[in-house]
């Protein structure tokens, strides 16, 4: 491990190089443009490869080349290019192959601004393309989560055969502060693929065929298939699911909030606390699986209020906390939108003046 003071998108390329990427394709646009401009020197220095794409709609397309040549591969883009890749992420899920895309998220819709926002949790979370298909999405809230995140989300690709896309923002991308970075893998030590990839076929025999591909026939072989997608999703819901709980133990007041705005509502809680006021939050670490039933299963008799919390007008996670609590309390949201950063002090505010109401 190494410590080192440096800015989110830097942090996260450097710990998938660690994890052993060796294929990046990408395209700028702010503000994750920092990511490639770093891995463009940082990647031949690992005998890795940097392709500057096209257009995000080549990127994703590069990613299914370099999964089914065995490659751990990588994207990086925001919320515009990451909805022009739609088409070539649904082939990806459609096709099983394992890649990590880091969506820097901006302001929308449309091209918006570039300031910090949630506003790519839908896009994210549940309309990656045509097909219905789902990616593993995780989001997290500070520099060295963000690390160990990236770095993990190579071992997830590959054990499940998915997309994992890391969901963050400006405001972790553009923030520097010191974080451990892990060592390089061992690459002889990544699982073996040769059951599928393409460049391990036993012979040239046309019968020793293996294709990439998203559309099965006969049709009841594209729906076994799907049958097999929605398996591994419930895998996921059972095995994978992260969340983290702070001062919720006797807290009356549940604040739910995720990624970036995470790391606020922590700060806003405890100024809470000290005014007398039991609050606490639950965040969601893993979007999608959703910690639905974490959530079903909070201590409903002692909270007298809910609020999720995002930078993100309407509310997006709030549909996913409202559907999760089942009606056991009513859940109030508060949001910035368009660029503009929750605080912690309007968040204090905001609860405060509801708490003295009784609300």
């Amino acid at each position: 491990m190494s410590r080192k003071f440096i800015d989110g998108n830097v942090a996260m390329a450097e710990a998938a190089v660690a994890a052993g990427c060796r294929l990046f394709a990408g395209f700028p646009i702010t503000p994750q443009s920092p990511m490639p401009e770093y891995l463009s020197d940082r990647l031949p220095q690992v005998g890795g490869s940097f392709i500057q794409a096209e257009s995000e709609v080549v990127s994703a397309n590069i990613l299914l080349g370099a999964s089914y040549g065995g490659l751990r591969c990588m994207t990086s883009t925001s919320g515009p290019g990451f909805s022009l890749m739609a088409e070539g992420i649904s082939f990806i899920i459609g096709s099983e192959a394992p890649c990590v895309l880091i969506d820097v998220a901006r302001p929308g819709p449309g091209m918006g601004g570039i300031g910090g926002c949630s506003q790519d949790y839908l896009y994210a979370v549940k309309g990656l393309g045509a097909g219905g298909g789902r990616a593993f999405v995780i989001s997290p809230s500070t520099i060295q989560e963000a690390v160990d995140v990236v770095y993990e989300s190579f071992d997830l690709a590959d054990q499940y055969r998915t997309p994992v896309v890391v969901l963050t923002d400006k405001l972790l991308a553009a923030t520097t502060e010191a974080v451990e970075l892990p060592p390089l893998r061992d690459l002889s030590t990544l699982p073996d693929k040769s059951s599928w990839l393409i460049t391990k076929r036993d012979s040239m025999k046309f019968e020793d065929k293996r294709i990439c591909q998203s559309m099965l026939l006969p049709v009841s072989a594209q729906e076994e298939f799907c049958i097999k997608l929605a398996e591994k999703y419930q895998q996921w819901e059972e095995k994978e699911v992260r969340w983290e709980e702070f001062l919720m133990e006797d807290a009356q007041v549940v604040l739910f909030a995720y990624g970036s705005v995470g790391r606020i509502v922590r700060e806003a809680v405890r100024q809470l606390r000290a005014m007398g006021i039991p609050a606490g939050l639950f965040r969601p670490i893993t979007l999608f699986p959703f910690p639905q039933k974490q959530i079903e299963n909070l201590r409903y008799e002692n909270l007298k209020k809910a609020v999720c919390v995002e930078m993100a007008i309407p509310g997006q996670m709030l549909e996913d906390v409202q559907r999760s609590v089942k009606g056991k309390i009513e859940v109030d949201f508060y949001g910035r939108g368009g660029g503009m950063l929750v605080t912690p002090q309007e968040v204090v505010q905001y609860v405060k003046e509801q708490w003295e109401r009784g609300v």
